[in-house]
């Protein structure tokens, strides 16, 4: 096998980095298309082909998604989260739902446990940032909104394994919100998640494992196919 360059591989690792650090910054978030090649080119002030290699070894990780005619997207922020992703992607909605439902209810247990006040007036606001997300009628802010609020949720818990887990499994978990909630909010499937947080500050265990348990499942009857196996009449609620 020849040898590479110790120069030119340190090169790539070194925009690779930068790259990555655009990612898991959030200044790309994921979705997005990233600059093109020879913007990239320009910015960083490297050769085409650094750039290209930089960008493959992006997306055999998982974090980019190549697209012929379109453009280079986030994919997630991280190499576990990519991984997840090509993974689940495709996975049945109730089992998705299944792990959602283990992970937010063991990380809200842990929060109301172990919460500080920071961490409460950080829930409180993110709650109402989710309500006038809702207000407003965008739905992709709303989605991001939500996202967030979980995020910190499970943050809270102060458990760095189960935090740093749930971060890697938030890509996807946006991802099918996006799905589940479409392009507009209908009133009739608002969710309160209040309840979630007064349980938390108020220390409730139980009560905050119960509520943070429901809300993957009721997100379940917004899609076909979950109404297919739960059967109709299952109000779509989203959160």
């Amino acid at each position: 096998m020849p040898l590479t360059s110790p120069r030119r591989s340190a090169l790539v690792d070194q925009v690779i980095a930068q790259l990555r650090n655009q990612i898991t910054s959030g200044e790309w978030p994921v979705g997005s298309r990233i600059p093109t090649e020879p913007e990239l080119v320009e910015l960083l002030g490297v050769a085409r082909n650094t750039v290209r290699e930089a960008v493959r070894a992006l997306a055999h990780n998982g974090l980019l998604d190549i697209r012929q005619g379109s453009g280079t997207y986030v994919l997630a922020t991280s190499e576990l989260a990519g991984v997840m992703h090509r993974r689940f992607a495709g996975a049945d909605p109730r089992h998705v739902a299944e792990l959602r439902s283990t992970l937010e209810s063991s990380g809200a247990r842990l929060a109301a446990e172990r919460r500080t006040d920071r961490d409460v007036a950080q829930l409180d606001a993110l709650l109402a940032r989710r309500e006038a997300a809702w207000a407003s009628g965008d739905a992709g802010r709303f989605v991001a909104a939500d996202v967030a609020l979980h995020m910190a949720v499970v943050a809270a818990s102060h458990n760095e394994v189960l935090v740093e887990l749930y971060a890697d499994l938030g890509d996807l978990v946006a991802e099918w919100l996006r799905t589940d909630v479409g392009t507009v909010l209908e009133p009739s499937a608002h969710m309160d998640h209040a309840r979630l947080i007064e349980a938390i500050r108020r220390g409730d265990g139980d009560a905050a494992a119960a509520e943070a348990a429901g809300y993957p499942y009721a997100c379940l009857g917004g899609r076909p196919e979950a109404r297919t196996r739960r059967g109709p009449g299952v109000r779509p609620v989203r959160g």
